[in-house]
C-alpha cells in the first residue's frame, strides 16, 4: 500500500515547475552577463585601436539593448521566486495549522505553534537573495570556462578562487551547523517559556513572581544568544576572509593579465574582460557564503516541520456519515493523558441512549474531565472505543461531527473576535440559531446590554468579560444549533444563582429536544435534572445507573463522603 505524501511534499512538488522556470531564466541571465566583458574586450581591442566612433556607438547600443533584456529577466525571475514562496506557504498553511492543532493536543506545552513561524522562515528564504545566489551557482563553471578561453592562466586563477571560496562556504557549514541548531532550539524554548509566562501575567504581577520567572527566561535566552554569538563569530571570520580572498583574486587576475599583456601573450581588453568574468563567477559563491545563515535557518525550519508531520501524519479522507442522533457507547476504555505514563481512566464502560442526561460526579482527580475529553475525541483512548451512533470517534470527519457536538470545558477559552463569532463558532452564523443559543444560555439580555451588543469584541482570551460571563458565553457556544450531543464540564463553576437557573432551563430544553447530555459537576444540586449518574473514583466506575438508584445506594454506604454530599440532591 503506497504511503500518502504529506502536505509538505505536496507543497514542495507544487513549486517545482516554477523553480525549473527560474533555473531556465538563470541560464539566460548568466549568458547575458557576458555582455559587459565582451563589450570591454571590443572597446579596448577594436575601438581604441581603430578610433572608430561608429563602431563604438553600435556596440554601445547593442550592449544597452541586451542589458535591458538582462534586467527584465532578472525582474521576472525575482517575481517568479516571490510567487513560489507565496505558493508554498499557501499550499502548506491550512494543513500545517491543522497539524499544529493536533500536535498541541498530543503534546501540550511543546510550542507546536513554532511551526507556523517556521513556515514564514521558509517563505522568506524562497523570496530572498540567498535562493537567487543558489540559482546562479550552477553557472560558475561556465564563467570559469570563459576565463580559460581568454587565457589558461586566467582560468587557473578563477578556478582556484572559486574552489577556495566554496571551501570557505563548506567550512562555514561544518563549523556553525551544530551551534546554530542549538541556538535555534534554545531560542524556541525561551520564546515558548515567555509566552506561557505572560498567559498568567496577573498571577505573576500580583504575587511578586516577576523576578524569579524573568531570571529563568533570561538564562535560557542568554544561552541561546551565546551560542548564536559563537556561531556568528566563526561565520564572521570566514565571511571576512572570503571577502579578502575575493579582493585579492581581482588583484591577482589583473596582475597576471598585466604580465601576459607585457609579454604580448594576451591583450589589455582580454585582461579587463577576464577580470569582469571572474568577478561574475565568484559573486554567487560569495553571496551564498554571506547568506549561509539564512539557508541554515530555512533548512532547520523545514526539518522541524518535517519532524512534526512525521510525528502527526495527516488523517486520510473519511466517508461522511449520517448526522448523529446522540447514541454514545463507551467500551472498556483506558485513557492516558498526553505525555503521561499512568492511565487516568481504567476499564470504563457505559452507554447512553439519545435524549438521556448523565451526571458524572466523584472526588477531585477522579478522572471526570479526562473522561469528558475522551467523549469529545480530544484524547484518544489507549485501549477500548468511544462510539457515537455505533461509529468509533476516529472514523468521523471532525469537520462533519463538530457541529453536532456541544462542549463546554472546565477552563473556558474564548477567541479574539465578536461575541456573535464566538457563539456561532466562527462559522457562517445563522441569526436564528445565534439568538436561540444565547437565550438558552441566559445571555441574550446580557449581550443586548453591552454597548456593541453581539458585535462586542471579547479581546484575546475573552479578557474583557468576567469569569461568569465567559462561562455563559461558552455555554451558548456549546448550545449553538442545539447539537444532539452536549458535554458540560463544571458548567456552573463560575455562575451565580441566575446563571445556574438559566443552565438548568437549558438542560431541560436539551432534554426536550432529545439531545444526549453529559454534565460533570461538584455541585450535586445539578443531579436533579439528570436521568443517570456515574460515580468515578480513581479513574474507575464506582457506581452507574438510574439517579434514584445510585444516590440511594450511596446514601446507605460510606462512599457518600467521597461524593461531596450527594445526599443533598435527593429532595
Amino acid at each position: 500500500m503506497s504511503k500518502r505524501p504529506s502536505f509538505l511534499a505536496d507543497a514542495s512538488k507544487a513549486i517545482r515547475p516554477g523553480f525549473a522556470t527560474a533555473i531556465v531564466f538563470s541560464f539566460f541571465i548568466n549568458l547575458l552577463a557576458f555582455v559587459g566583458p565582451l563589450y570591454m574586450l571590443q572597446v579596448y581591442d577594436r575601438v581604441l585601436g581603430s578610433r572608430n566612433i561608429g563602431t563604438l556607438v553600435a556596440l554601445t547600443m547593442i550592449a544597452g539593448f541586451l542589458l535591458i533584456v538582462y534586467a527584465a529577466l532578472e525582474k521576472i525571475r525575482s517575481s517568479v521566486l516571490v510567487r513560489l514562496g507565496l505558493l508554498f506557504a499557501d499550499k502548506a498553511k491550512r494543513p500545517l495549522f491543522d497539524t499544529v492543532l493536533r500536535g498541541t493536543i498530543v503534546q501540550p506545552g511543546a510550542n507546536q505553534a513554532q511551526a507556523l513561524r517556521d513556515l514564514d522562515t521558509i517563505r522568506e528564504f524562497l523570496t530572498g537573495t540567498g535562493l537567487i545566489a543558489f540559482c546562479d551557482a550552477p553557472w560558475v563553471p561556465v564563467f570559469v570556462a570563459g576565463c580559460f578561453i581568454m587565457h589558461p592562466w586566467f582560468g587557473y586563477v578563477a578556478g582556484v578562487g572559486a574552489l577556495l571560496i566554496f571551501a570557505l562556504a563548506l567550512a562555514n557549514e561544518l563549523l556553525t551547523r551544530n551551534q546554530l541548531k542549538d541556538a535555534s532550539r534554545n531560542s524556541v524554548q525561551a520564546h515558548s517559556y515567555a509566552a506561557a509566562t505572560f498567559r498568567n501575567a496577573d498571577v505573576l504581577y500580583a504575587m511578586g513572581m516577576l523576578k524569579g520567572l524573568r531570571d529563568r527566561w533570561s538564562d535560557r535566552h542568554s544561552e541561546g544568544l551565546q551560542l548564536q554569538a559563537g556561531a556568528s563569530d566563526r561565520a564572521g571570520f570566514l565571511v571576512a576572509f572570503s571577502k579578502f580572498v575575493r579582493a585579492f583574486l581581482q588583484i591577482a587576475i589583473l596582475g597576471v593579465g598585466a604580465y601576459l599583456t607585457v609579454n604580448q601573450e594576451t591583450s589589455a581588453g582580454a585582461m579587463v574582460a577576464a577580470s569582469i568574468i571572474m568577478g561574475r563567477a565568484l559573486a554567487p559563491v560569495e553571496i551564498a557564503v554571506g547568506q549561509w545563515k539564512t539557508f541554515l535557518a530555512a533548512r532547520a525550519a523545514y526539518e522541524r516541520i518535517s519532524n512534526l508531520v512525521k510525528m502527526l501524519p495527516e488523517e486520510g479522507e473519511k466517508i461522511a456519515l449520517r448526522p448523529p442522533q446522540g447514541l454514545i457507547s463507551v467500551e472498556n476504555i483506558l485513557v492516558i493523558p498526553p505525555g503521561g505514563k499512568e492511565p487516568v481512566i481504567r476499564e470504563l464502560s457505559f452507554a447512553l441512549q439519545p435524549g438521556e442526561i448523565l451526571g458524572i460526579i466523584g472526588p477531585s482527580a477522579a478522572g471526570k474531565s479526562s473522561l469528558a475529553r475522551a467523549l469529545v475525541g480530544v484524547w484518544r483512548p489507549a485501549v477500548g472505543k468511544v462510539r457515537i451512533d455505533g461509529s468509533e470517534l476516529a472514523h468521523w470527519n471532525r469537520d462533519q461531527l463538530g457541529p453536532y457536538i456541544g462542549y463546554l470545558p472546565q477552563d473556558i477559552e474564548l477567541f479574539s473576535g465578536t461575541l456573535a463569532e464566538n457563539i456561532s463558532r466562527f462559522g457562517e452564523h445563522d441569526e436564528e440559531k445565534l439568538f436561540a443559543a444565547a437565550e438558552m444560555a441566559g445571555v441574550h439580555e446580557l449581550v443586548q446590554g453591552l454597548p456593541d451588543g453581539y458585535n462586542t469584541q471579547v479581546g484575546e482570551g475573552g479578557l474583557v468579560l468576567s469569569g461568569g460571563q465567559r462561562q455563559r458565553i461558552g455555554l451558548a457556544r456549546a448550545l449553538y444549533g442545539k447539537p444532539p450531543i452536549v458535554i458540560l464540564d463544571e458548567p456552573n463553576a463560575s455562575l451565580d444563582s441566575e446563571g445556574e437557573a438559566a443552565l438548568m432551563e437549558a438542560i431541560e430544553a436539551l432534554k426536550r429536544a432529545r439531545s444526549t447530555v453529559v454534565v460533570i459537576s461538584h455541585k450535586t444540586a445539578m443531579l436533579a435534572a439528570v436521568d443517570k449518574v456515574l460515580v468515578l473514583a480513581a479513574g474507575r466506575v464506582s457506581a452507574f445507573g438510574g439517579r434514584v438508584e445510585v444516590l440511594s445506594r450511596l446514601m446507605g454506604g460510606p462512599k457518600i463522603a467521597a461524593v461531596a454530599g450527594a445526599a443533598t440532591a435527593v429532595r
